[in-house]
């Protein structure tokens, strides 16, 4: 049996790569062969998101063991078998290749081809430049400072030191300020 995958990328419209790999192949032989043929370097943190059809992340599996508060078990690449988490055409995956900008590669097991066999993993389809593995620091948006001065809170007036242990300022209420009058509403 083959699976064969196609890769995209939502950076660069005419990106395209096509793979085809055996089912018992794991993760990590899928990673390797998605690197060289974008020419990118080994030394980057990655990971592949098994999703929804609707591009939501469910399992992840890392490249490296790693401590995980998550939902799903910790999988990692070269000791989990494609086959483990796919077996269904269309079925969709993420393939995170630039961790601290969130960027990824968008693949789809296209089809499954049963009944013939690949000795190793092969790009059968190469279409458009990659884009580049990491984003430059000038392409980073970072989140504006707050200015968190007495300002903030929106009145120029306002002082901490007013309110009582509670977070309230003195309000002197009642319990005829509280339940008015209902008849007059």
């Amino acid at each position: 049996m083959i699976y064969k995958f196609t890769v995209l990328s939502d950076e660069v419209d005419n990106f395209v790569r096509v793979i085809k790999i055996d089912p018992e192949a794991t993760f990590f032989d899928l990673h390797n062969t998605i690197l060289e043929s974008v020419k990118y370097d080994k030394n980057q943190m990655t990971s592949f998101f098994i999703c929804s059809d609707e591009w939501e992340k469910e399992q992840e599996v890392t490249l490296i063991e790693m401590d995980s508060s998550s939902e799903y078990d910790n999988l990692v690449m070269d000791k989990t078998k494609l086959e483990e988490l796919l077996d269904d055409e269309k079925q969709k995956l993420l393939y995170v290749f630039d961790m601290i900008s969130d960027r990824a590669f968008f693949i789809e097991l296209t089809e499954i081809i049963p009944g013939k066999s690949v000795s190793k993993p092969e790009v059968v389809s190469t279409e458009g430049k990659a884009p580049q593995q990491i984003m430059a620091e000038e392409a980073i948006t970072v989140a504006p400072k707050l200015n968190l001065d007495e300002n903030f809170y929106g009145d120029e007036d306002f002082n901490i030191d007013e309110l009582d242990e509670e977070g309230f300022g003195d309000m002197n209420f009642d319990d005829s300020t509280l339940f008015a009058d209902d008849s007059k509403l």
